[in-house]
């Protein structure tokens, strides 16, 4: 559900999801968002408040965190934990510097002409769920929210609130066991919160003489693509034997802790309404 703040962007309670055994995703437990840099002081309140966050996530990288710091939301703590080993991507000829990452929106439409560029956005999951940095970096966000205090909500997020946030929602739905097409439909909303922006930007693209690779690029820079999302998700099928065996394999999850994650978060609501 897409929570309205003042200044904090693609925001969604991701309460209310059903779940294959007719459970449901408690509400005001689980957020996503794009950085908290920009929030009012409302926006704040509303997360203290209303969410009563006891963790915050932050999947961006360390440059992108101190160029655009989090403000602190009071009562919760406050994790850096970077999804993407830049030192890997540098290593394999990445096209795009750090600094460019951190005004993208500027830069993206003459990069999406570099061959590179389109490589690096088609593997852009696959090299997620196959790093094995990445995968410690998520398992470390499960492990914090499982040690963290049982009556708090949790927030994550990167810059924009999509890839790297959409995979950390992938992850943690597919533990409480939200259905496969839920989890898409989540991640495709990302696309809804940024298509002016894709579709400006697309359409400069256009205007020099690009196509569909340099737009591919600005779609999956700039937006979402569900497209590769839904492949990878059949990657993660071939090569780890699907997503249950992924969290409990790379992730380090084992029986007892999707238990406590499943009896945490999670609710059913009865002919008479109670909850268990």
């Amino acid at each position: 559900m897409e929570v309205l703040f003042d200044n904090i962007v693609n925001a969604r309670d991701l309460g209310g999801m059903p779940t294959a055994d007719g459970r449901q995703v408690r509400a005001h437990r689980i957020l996503r968002t794009a950085h908290l840099h920009d929030a009012t002081d409302r926006d704040i309140q509303r997360l203290r408040d209303e969410y009563h966050l006891s963790r915050v996530f932050d999947f961006r990288s360390l440059g992108e965190a101190e160029f655009l710091p989090d403000r602190e939301v009071e009562g919760a703590t406050h994790h850096l934990l970077p999804t993407i080993d830049l030192s890997e991507e540098r290593q394999s000829g990445q096209a795009i510097p750090q600094e460019a990452f951190l005004n993208l929106e500027r830069h993206i439409v003459n990069y999406s002409f570099y061959p590179e560029v389109q490589e690096m956005a088609a593997d852009m999951y696959p090299s997620l769920i196959r790093s094995e940095y990445s995968q410690l970096q998520y398992a470390a966000f499960l492990r914090l929210i499982i040690e963290a205090p049982e009556d708090g909500g949790v927030l994550w997020h990167c810059f924009q609130g999509k890839d790297r946030t959409g995979w950390g929602a992938a992850f943690i739905l597919s533990a409480l066991g939200v259905p496969q097409d839920v989890i898409i439909e989540d991640f495709d909303l990302s696309n809804a919160a940024y298509k002016d922006l894709v579709a400006r930007l697309s359409y400069d693209v256009v205007s020099l003489g690009g196509g569909e690779p340099e737009i591919d690029v600005v779609q999956a820079f700039m937006g979402v693509s569900t497209k590769n999302f839904r492949s990878t998700l059949q990657l993660i099928d071939r090569e780890f034997g699907g997503m249950d065996q992924y969290l409990r394999n790379q992730l380090f999850l084992s029986d007892d802790d999707i238990t406590l994650l499943r009896n945490r978060f999670l609710i059913y609501d009865g002919p008479t309404g109670t909850r268990r």
